[in-house]
């Protein structure tokens, strides 16, 4: 035989062995929409109970790390972020005058879960009380 014939014959017994079998394919899934309405490519997923492994590890979701630490000013209190109470300011005008700059008498502004109790400093933990209903919540301190 000559080299060509015989390469010809080693490949023509190599090609079953490059085309994927049924069973190496797995089932067959045509194009369709999700319920949202995007489009999901014909594509080959592994067969029913053949308990293929994934060819990926699952995805791990991690908490966002937060500080082991409270900023604190230099009197020892927790900081306040200036930011944040104009930001609630801006969306909550005061309620004796319904202005959202200058004084807002008889009112003060407090966070609904205190900072020294774990709260954060932000528009959405802040709330307008009186000046005496903010003294009385202030003197009972955290409630946990």
């Amino acid at each position: 035989m000559t080299r060509t014939t015989v390469a010809l014959v080693a490949a023509l017994a190599a090609a079953p062995l490059l085309v994927p079998t049924a069973a190496d394919a797995g089932t067959h899934v045509r194009g369709y929409y999700r319920k949202n309405g995007t489009y999901v490519a014909p594509h080959y997923r592994s067969s029913p109970g053949s308990g293929a492994v994934r060819s990926h590890p699952p995805r791990t979701y991690r908490r966002t790390p937060t500080p082991s630490y409270t900023p604190r000013d230099h009197h020892g209190k927790v900081k306040r972020s200036s930011s944040a109470k104009a930001a609630f300011r801006r969306s909550h005008p005061c309620p004796s005058t319904g202005r959202s700059l200058g004084a807002c008498p008889g009112y003060e502004v407090d966070h609904v879960t205190p900072l020294a109790c774990g709260g954060s400093d932000a528009a959405s933990n802040m709330q307008w009380l009186t000046t005496r209903e903010n003294r009385r919540k202030g003197a009972a301190g955290c409630r946990r």
